[in-house]
């Protein structure tokens, strides 16, 4: 069951409910921005790098909102953020390691589906679609290590969209390797431009979001 929905709901009832919620988000359209945007080019990571591995929650069950919210197993970066995010796994492969991303581009629909079935104390993870995400502009990217040899995911101090402090990039808590495996992903991302979320460990943005625009383009259209 979701993280961020208490008893006493069952899982059909939180499967309706976010059905409906799916279908109001799909509906709605994001605000008009004012300025000037560079074109968009969303790119599909496998494309530029195929060992880059892919474990995108979101169109399995396997995240907090309990059922698949996108159509299609694919990860999309805008193409500056996309090359950069090869460099450092091509970077990470001498010290035994690949990227395994979990998130890319997401349209503004699924961030307003987010928002929707969030309760308010658990808001500071995930993006007000007000204003919008940096993934809905296809500039964040929500990832962590593969151990090569070992063939498996590396554990972190928190677990991917966890809803507590664990998820924090200066949390102290965890074993030191989880920690140590953490502040690696973290300095070979911000030396390719890009910073991490606060609040989230996996969650980092590239340096340029601001120069695009929020888009909600659904996978099979892209």
């Amino acid at each position: 069951m979701p993280r961020c929905f208490p008893k006493p709901y069952s899982l059909p009832q939180l499967w309706a409910f976010c059905t409906v919620l799916l279908v109001s988000s799909c509906a709605a359209r994001p605000l008009r921005e004012p300025g000037e945007f560079r074109a968009p080019e969303l790119v599909e990571l496998q494309r530029l790098d195929p060992t880059i591995r892919l474990d995108i929650r979101y169109a399995t069950s396997r995240n907090f909102a309990g059922r698949a919210v996108y159509t299609e197993a694919r990860a999309f970066l805008q193409r500056p953020a996309a090359e950069a995010l090869v460099r450092v796994n091509r970077e990470l492969a001498p010290l035994g390691y690949c990227l395994l991303v979990f998130d890319g581009y997401r349209p503004w629909s699924v961030t307003k589906l987010f928002w929707d079935l969030t309760p308010p104390e658990k808001k500071e993870f995930v993006a007000d679609p007000k204003k919008g995400s940096r993934h809905n502009r296809g500039c964040a990217v929500d990832l962590s290590l593969w151990d090569i040899a070992a063939n498996k995911e590396v554990a972190m101090p928190g677990e991917y969209d966890e809803m507590s402090p664990r998820s924090y990039a200066a949390y102290a808590g965890g074993t030191p390797g989880q920690r140590a495996a953490r502040d690696l992903l973290r300095r070979h991302m911000e030396a390719h431009g890009f910073a991490v979320l606060p609040a989230e460990w996996w969650h980092f943005d590239y340096q340029d979001w601001k120069a695009y625009p929020i888009q909600n383009i659904p996978f099979e259209k892209l």
